[in-house]
């Protein structure tokens, strides 16, 4: 007997929601890959910028320590880029649902993680490096303070941007 003379209702394959060949049931794979993306990455770039940062102070509290809570900046500003990875990660993480979740809702999701995680990373790397040089420098030259928190200020922002697209992607995937 061969498939041909099968019945009709015999070869179709029964469907239950969630199991259907559209690829409906990994969707919710890739969604909270996005959300883990998001606060894996963004956390990566907070701890070497906080480490980074961290050494930087610890030498410079040697020779001033009356400057270390001064030069604590660079520290709070890598923190911060821990906190972007976490609202992106709340916002897709609430939004995956188990079985209304599409496959454009997924991939939408996974790109807002990994934008703003992929943002948070060198960001955090740019934060520890200048925080690191720069608080170095100002404890021998004072007037640098205010130059090292406009470029700490800058390489926030490319975490920002991240931070901005990734709710607007984020978005998308629920409007649809």
């Amino acid at each position: 007997m061969v498939a041909s003379d099968l019945p009709i209702a015999a070869t179709a394959t029964p469907t239950t929601p969630g199991t259907e060949a559209s690829g409906n049931d990994t969707a919710p794979f890739f969604g909270f890959m996005g959300a883990a993306s998001a606060l894996v990455f963004a956390c990566m770039g907070a701890a070497y910028g906080t480490a980074k940062s961290g050494v930087g102070i610890a030498s410079m509290g040697v020779m001033r320590p009356e400057l270390v809570m001064k030069s604590i900046v660079p520290v709070v500003m890598a923190g911060v880029l821990g906190i972007y990875g976490l609202i992106i990660a709340v916002i897709i993480s609430t939004n995956v649902k188990r079985d209304v979740y599409k496959l454009y809702d997924g991939y939408a999701h996974l790109s807002a993680g990994l934008a703003c995680g992929l943002a948070g990373l060198p960001a955090g790397m740019a934060i520890g490096i200048v925080g690191d040089a720069g608080v170095r420098a100002n404890a021998q030259q004072p007037k640098l303070f205010v130059g090292m928190i406009l470029i700490l200020i800058f390489a926030e922002a490319l975490a920002l941007y991240g931070l901005i697209v990734g709710i607007i992607l984020a978005s998308k995937a629920s409007a649809s």
